[in-house]
């Protein structure tokens, strides 16, 4: 359905664009916008594969150990309908340390692993269980300390002060995270 609204939206504006005689300014922002577009994701992939490396020495120095043993008990009140020691509490937890550490796009292969997990634990139905659907509303709001993705942004534009955005982000994804986890438990109770 969305696809159809993106192509929609399309076609009308360039037909728009057609009958208004505005054709020519209509090309140049679709390919600078293409060319802004490369230019972003080209920034973007380099801090990600920054911070993707620390991951990796904070893996191998036992620190994501750590954390995910800090982090486990709150997760197995989260989620209770997962057994402590299955596969997809692990991939629950990694989700979660990548998306404090604003790694949305390294958090998303753990979170599809998670599902599948859950799934499994779920006999394979197609109806989202109550862990599957706590999941999607902890990483929908996602607690996170470090917004790389933004801070990237804002360094590419040339922000005198790119990193002054962490004490509002911890702050508001706080509040987003307390107010999924009350919503889930809530509709959760009915």
């Amino acid at each position: 359905m969305v696809n159809l609204i993106w192509v929609g939206l399309f076609v009308i504006s360039i037909l728009y664009a057609m009958f208004n005689g505005t054709m020519e300014e209509v090309n140049k922002a679709i390919f600078s916008g293409a060319e802004e577009a490369v230019a972003v994701c080209i920034g973007l992939l380099s801090v990600l594969v920054f911070w993707l490396g620390l991951m990796r020495i904070a893996q191998n120095a036992g620190l994501l150990t750590s954390i995910s043993k800090v982090f486990k008990p709150i997760a197995v009140k989260l989620f209770p309908e997962v057994p402590p020691d299955h596969p997809a509490m692990g991939y629950i937890l990694s989700n979660m340390i990548a998306n404090m550490f604003g790694l949305g796009n390294a958090a998303t292969p753990m979170g599809i692993k998670a599902m599948e997990e859950l799934k499994r634990l779920n006999n394979m139905r197609d109806n989202a269980s109550r862990s599957m659907v706590t999941l999607l509303a902890l990483n929908t709001s996602s607690l996170t300390l470090i917004p790389t993705s933004v801070i990237a942004i804002r360094m590419k534009y040339g922000s005198v002060s790119p990193a002054e955005i962490i004490g509002t982000t911890i702050a508001a994804t706080i509040c987003s995270t307390i107010g999924a986890i009350i919503i889930d438990r809530t509709f959760n109770r009915r």
